[in-house]
């Protein structure tokens, strides 16, 4: 094809870049031809590589003024079908005739009035490039099979009836990159680490509309973080089950205002636990607007697993978020304990503000993670849940690191050693002297160290905070700070003691619903994910 040459130089000159898209908010105070060409201006100025332009004469006015490549595309609200951009051959046309070097329309699996082929092959007759938007890595596949030149992901979470998520989707950056093609990712990248993520995962470069050209979803995103911390607000009902007891407590913001607890019986199962709570809490009715569950285990799309059935016989795939719904008839939200624990200690206690890694050191070990103010949860929803990582131990099988680093690993440590002691009275005889209980902590804290310097790499916290009744246990932490100095500084991670104790998955709980409630209400565009500014 004559036009391949060109299309090599074009797709390297935005390789590593950044493209602008210069897009107002249709009918706002900039929709016009002239604020196009200044935010064009401002963003070439800068630095930008490319350029995203909506509409036959805003094209052609930028192309008059700028000399970096357009991506050029036509909007259209059509009765017949859902395809917005550039739907029909004509809109193809007029754009190559108005200076666009590269097209862009969408390419995704639904009812079009012009087949994804027929449209790539107008456009590359034209001598354009064809950039195909996709939400699935389906479409994707299909766009490039079909010739297209670029792959944009900008349609990822705006093709499902769901509202769409409010982060990019990186994995699709991941994914499509795998198929050859330049992949330029687009769709929520409104700060600047997300768009460098989207470099990391291979993206030949980043499109940015919403956070650079409009000004109206940039002051609104301003005014509703300020509202979510200003705003009156009433208690969220929080609920903490854990292997032997239940916590219930009216959360407001940072405060526990009352607290009750009861014993959680395993053999009584899910439904009976659910009851208990729902009974203790019975005369707080009306005076909560949510309730948010914290529960050892796994969390899937509200459906709850145990992880170690030994510390509770959840069944699998119990539908908890829709149980708490149900038993409470409040909106309601359900996450690992430690996950919330995380999440608590971020907000309001040793972690504030800071990308965090939380260990909670007890019975068995958990923790959770904060990332760019981003609690991760991962696909299967065990981020964090650092005591099954794999460890291995030489002469033995593989165990998982709770297996020997946590309260029950010293227990049985101590059993093993003769001595009938739980990790506490392990933990006292250590204090008091005995030689056996230091051998067997420090080889708990030997396992534990051995295993943050990976996590550090892996992660890179700002600090890694420890809770738990061993992780706070007097003697534990500074027994890990020695462990960890043989280190090299880079892999020695900072260690906190965390300060919220047993209110932390509590409130790290509440305090997520709560921000969730607040982003539910609000229902402009900028206040969830914006319409994507293609």
């Amino acid at each position: 094809m004559t036009f391949q040459p060109a299309a090599t130089a074009l797709t390297e000159a935005l390789k590593g870049g950044l493209v602008v898209s210069c897009q107002p908010v249709p009918g706002g105070p900039f929709d016009d031809s002239g604020s196009v060409v200044r935010f064009a201006l401002a963003a070439q100025d800068a630095g930008a590589r490319g350029l995203r332009i909506e509409g036959v004469a805003n094209v052609a006015a930028v192309a008059a003024a700028c000399s970096i490549p357009i991506i050029g595309l036509v909007k259209r609200d059509l009765a017949e079908t859902p395809v917005r951009i550039t739907p029909w051959i004509e809109d193809v046309v007029a754009l190559a005739e108005s200076g666009a070097a590269i097209i862009a329309f969408d390419a995704t699996d639904r009812p079009r009035p012009v087949a994804v082929g027929t449209l790539i092959e107008k456009i590359h007759s034209l001598g354009c490039l064809a950039m195909a938007d996709i939400a699935t890595i389906a479409e994707a596949r299909n766009a490039s099979a079909l010739g297209a030149d670029l792959i944009g992901t900008t349609m990822s979470g705006y093709t499902d009836v769901a509202p769409p998520p409010r982060t990019p989707d990186i994995r699709l950056v991941w994914e499509a990159c795998g198929l050859g093609k330049p992949v330029l990712a687009e769709g929520r990248y409104n700060e600047p680490r997300l768009a460098a993520a989207a470099i990391r995962a291979g993206a030949a470069a980043v499109v940015v509309g919403s956070a650079i050209t409009r000004p109206e979803h940039i002051t609104r995103w301003f005014i509703d973080a300020i509202a979510v911390e200003a705003a009156p607000a009433r208690p969220v009902l929080a609920i903490d089950i854990g292997g032997s007891k239940t916590a219930v407590a009216l959360v407001l913001k940072d405060r526990i205002l009352e607290r009750r607890q009861v014993p959680t019986l395993p053999a009584d199962g899910a439904e009976a636990w659910l009851q208990a709570a729902a009974d203790v809490a019975r005369d707080w009715r009306g005076q909560y607007d949510g309730v948010a569950a914290a529960v050892t285990g796994l969390i899937r799309n509200g459906l709850w697993t145990a992880v170690n059935p030994a510390t509770l016989p959840v069944p699998a795939d119990f539908p908890l978020v829709s149980c708490l719904a149900e038993q409470f008839g409040d909106p309601a939200l359900a996450l690992n304990d430690a996950q919330a624990a995380a999440w608590g200690e971020y907000r309001f206690g040793a972690g504030r503000g800071r990308d965090l890694l939380f260990l909670t050191v007890s019975s068995g070990i958990g923790g959770g993670a904060v990332v760019g103010g981003q609690l991760l949860s991962g696909s299967g929803g065990l981020a964090g849940h650092v005591g099954q990582i794999p460890v291995p131990v030489p002469g033995k099988r593989h165990h998982r690191l709770e297996d020997l680093a946590s309260g029950f690993a010293i227990s049985a440590a101590a059993r093993a050693e003769g001595h009938d002691a739980d990790a506490k009275t392990v933990f006292a005889a250590m204090a008091a002297g005995e030689s056996w209980a230091e051998g067997i902590v420090g080889e708990a804290v030997d396992h534990l160290a051995l295993t943050l310097p990976g996590l550090q790499a892996l992660l890179d916290p700002q600090i890694m905070v420890i809770g738990g009744g061993v992780g706070l246990a007097a003697g534990f932490l500074p027994r890990l700070e020695a462990a960890l100095s043989r280190f090299p500084s880079a892999l020695k991670p900072s260690l906190a003691p965390a300060l919220l104790g047993a209110d932390a998955g509590l409130l790290g709980a509440a305090d997520l619903l709560r921000r969730r409630m607040s982003l539910e209400t609000d229902t402009t565009p900028a206040a969830g994910a914006p319409a994507p500014n293609a």
